[in-house]
């Protein structure tokens, strides 16, 4: 081997060392980099991912933010670990304390924010619809003035009104979600939970089919603000849907009027014929009149056996009743009901 060869072996020896050096040196660097806890960071930080941002759109995006001290780094580590294409689009929440490192493994996993919203017992579907609108994290792409037959096409629901087909329960999302699909959520959730009541009823109930029954149990929802009355409550119905009475409830009648009922229940309401005035209309109204929860469900299908027939609320503002088996007992119930409310207002 000549003198020149093993000084050009040599040379290429000493570069490939020197490589190999300066190689562990960058890993070395960016391993205390990405291990140094990111100093902007002095309180939750949210941030949001676009969906389609690839991996050096995300490092800039951080890096702009002064989440990112040497994006470089932070990419390099991506690669090198292959999952450069792995990061998932969505809303992030990284606390105080969290390293470059952290914050790479946080978007890989996918563990974005969830928002939640809490559809409550007793609401209709304009107060439904209305909270989902405001929700800031939810996506609005169904109509405001859409039609109610038209939002039972589109969410594809078993029935032609929507009114109470929703379970009242709280629903966690990532932002972005569509209403549609929250909707939709609620609208399964109603199914499961109306399909198991309807599995446990009672036998010989005068309920032909779980729609009946959801109608029945949003009366329930709506008559009583005492929870240990709603069997109750339902028993007396059912003896009167046995026995072929009118229900005569006044959540139906007041449903009825929509929107322009001003909170003053009058003789003239009672009187006006429609559909949901159960006053003037034997059985149940043509649809649910709230969204029902599980023990208005239960309470349906598995109603408290009682004699009454009858009941009126005390008046008193506790939410509660008072029950009567024959009409005479019934009018001195509504004796008392009024009285009391005469007091209240007189201050008695």
């Amino acid at each position: 081997m000549t003198e020149a060869r093993r000084r050009l072996l040599k040379a290429a020896a000493v570069t490939a060392v020197a490589a190999v050096l300066a190689w562990w040196a960058l890993i070395a660097l960016d391993a205390h980099r990405l291990a140094t806890p990111i100093a902007a960071i002095e309180a939750p930080t949210v941030i949001l991912i676009e969906p389609g941002s690839s991996l050096g759109a995300i490092a800039r995006q951080l890096a702009d933010a002064d989440l990112l001290e040497h994006p470089e780094s932070w990419i390099r580590e991506a690669r090198r670990r292959g999952i450069d294409t792995q990061l998932r689009a969505g809303e992030y929440e990284i606390g105080p304390g969290a390293t470059p490192t952290e914050l790479l493994d946080r978007l890989v996993s996918g563990e974005v924010v969830l928002h939640q919203l809490t559809l409550l017992e007793g609401w209709n579907l304009r107060q439904t619809l209305e909270a989902i609108r405001l929700h800031p994290a939810i996506t609005q792409t169904l109509p405001a003035s859409l039609a109610p037959a038209d939002l039972a096409r589109r969410l594809e629901l078993p029935v032609s009104h929507p009114e109470g087909m929703f379970f009242p329960d709280t629903y966690r999302f990532q932002r972005g979600t569509t209403d549609r699909a929250v909707l939709q959520q609620a609208a399964e959730r109603l199914e499961e939970q109306l399909s198991r009541a309807w599995s446990e009823r009672i036998d010989g109930l005068p309920l032909r089919t779980p729609y009946e029954a959801l109608i029945l149990a949003s009366i329930v929802e709506k008559e009583t603000g005492a929870a240990e009355e709603r069997g109750l409550i339902s028993g007396v119905f059912i003896n009167r849907l046995r026995r072929g009475m009118r229900l005569q409830t006044d959540p139906t009648v007041i449903y009825g009027l929509g929107p322009s009922f001003d909170g003053n229940l009058t003789r003239a309401h009672l009187n006006q014929d429609g559909p949901y005035n159960t006053y003037r209309r034997a059985g149940l109204p043509p649809t649910p009149i709230a969204l029902a929860g599980w023990e208005s469900l239960r309470a349906a299908t598995q109603p408290t056996p009682t004699p009454y027939i009858f009941f009126v609320a005390t008046g008193i503002g506790d939410g509660r009743h008072y029950f009567a088996q024959t009409l005479a007992e019934h009018n001195r119930n509504v004796a008392r009901h009024v009285a009391a409310v005469r007091g209240a207002r007189e201050g008695r």
